[in-house]
C-alpha cells in the first residue's frame, strides 16, 4: 500500500525525497565499501606472493591491460602503498555509511511520526 502524496505538506514529501536519497547513498557506499575491500584482498595476495619470491625474481605488472617487467623490490613497495591507501579509504567509507545509516535511522522515525494519523 502507497502513500497517496497529493494530500502530504511540502515539508513531509521533502523529508520522503531527502529519504529515497539516504538509502540511494548508502547502496552507493555498500558498493564502495565491496569493491574496496575486494581491492584490499587483492593486494593482500599479491604481497604474499610477491614475499614468496626472491628479490632476483622475474616479476611483471599489469599496465593497462599489458603486462610489464618490473622490478620484484620495487612491485612489492607499490602494492604495500596502495594497501595503505586502500585501508584509508576504506576507513573513510565506513566512516560515511555508518553517518548515513543513522541519517536513515534517524529520518525513518521521523516520517513515522509525520505520518501517523
Amino acid at each position: 500500500m502507497g502513500i497517496n502524496q497529493d494530500n502530504l505538506s511540502e515539508d513531509v514529501k521533502k523529508k520522503i525525497t531527502d529519504f529515497q536519497n539516504i538509502q540511494i547513498q548508502i547502496q552507493n557506499l555498500q558498493n564502495q565499501h565491496n569493491y574496496l575491500e575486494n581491492q584490499r584482498r587483492e593486494t593482500d595476495v599479491a604481497i604474499e606472493e610477491l614475499e614468496k619470491v626472491g628479490s632476483d625474481a622475474v616479476v611483471y605488472k599489469s599496465i593497462g591491460g599489458i603486462m610489464v617487467k618490473s622490478e620484484r623490490d620495487k612491485l612489492l613497495d607499490e602494492k604495500k602503498s596502495t594497501k595503505v591507501s586502500t585501508e584509508m579509504r576504506l576507513k573513510t567509507v565506513k566512516q560515511k555509511e555508518e553517518r548515513a545509516k543513522q541519517a536513515f535511522e534517524n529520518m525513518s522515525k521521523s516520517l513515522q511520526a509525520d505520518l501517523q494519523p
